[in-house]
């Protein structure tokens, strides 16, 4: 099994409204391997939530090169893509996107269902998000923080071979965050996963193996103003 999990080259996507034509990514590059963790910044409207709808497939690009998993993108049926996305890629949304009518223990249970799993962890990771009293609660009845945390257990309780996530820290306050963080990268390098994160966060960002910056529609290494 390859430990490269994303490979793309020269990624491009572009769209259109009422009055002009817009290019977002402009031959983004980008690989990422098996137990790495690559923060992604870059100012609001750079196409950082663009790249991650590349990533999973719910967008196409362009042009340019894709591979996940090894698979060259162009080949994978959209039935294959979501096959991926119940299976080995979890993504997740600034908004937790829990299914409304299920309790918190009932979403991770569908989650880790839809991928083939007969068995989760759901219990042991909430006792350790520090949400376990959520277990029968709808989302409604959760804080934004408390939803993020749900939906980070529900992402590994599926066991995903990559993760795709937009400010996964964006809804909790400090003291939240310092205990949640360091959970989220020991269980990227204990389960060696790939984690890919969109952040605005620079403390997030920083605990990442690197760093890039999105401007201009393509990726660079980030520079600390600090070194320059």
């Amino acid at each position: 099994m390859s430990d490269i999990l994303i490979r793309a080259q020269g990624l491009c996507c572009s769209y259109d409204n009422s009055r002009e034509h817009i290019n977002v990514l402009q031959g983004v590059s980008l690989e990422l391997q098996r137990g790495e963790s690559v923060a992604v910044i870059g100012p609001s409207g750079s196409g950082k939530s663009t790249l991650l709808n590349l990533l999973n497939g719910l967008l196409v690009p362009d042009n340019g090169l894709l591979e996940v998993f090894g698979r060259d993108s162009t080949q994978l049926t959209e039935a294959q893509w979501a096959e991926l996305r119940r299976t080995r890629i979890a993504t997740l949304f600034q908004d937790g996107n829990l299914i409304p009518t299920l309790t918190v223990s009932r979403n991770i249970a569908f989650r880790a269902g839809l991928a083939g799993l007969q068995t989760h962890d759901g219990d042991t990771l909430l006792e350790q998000l520090g949400i376990a009293e959520t277990a029968h609660r709808y989302p409604d009845q959760l804080s934004g923080g408390q939803r993020q945390r749900a939906a980070l257990a529900c992402a590994f309780a599926m066991q995903p071979d990559l993760i795709l996530a937009d400010e996964p820290t964006g809804s909790l306050d400090y003291a939240t965050a310092e205990r949640v963080v360091p959970l989220f990268f020991d269980a990227i390098r204990e389960r060696k996963l790939g984690a890919l994160i969109v952040t605005h966060n620079p403390e997030l960002a920083q605990r990442c193996d690197r760093i890039l910056e999105l401007q201009e529609g393509a990726l660079s290494p980030w520079v600390s103003p600090a070194s320059s």
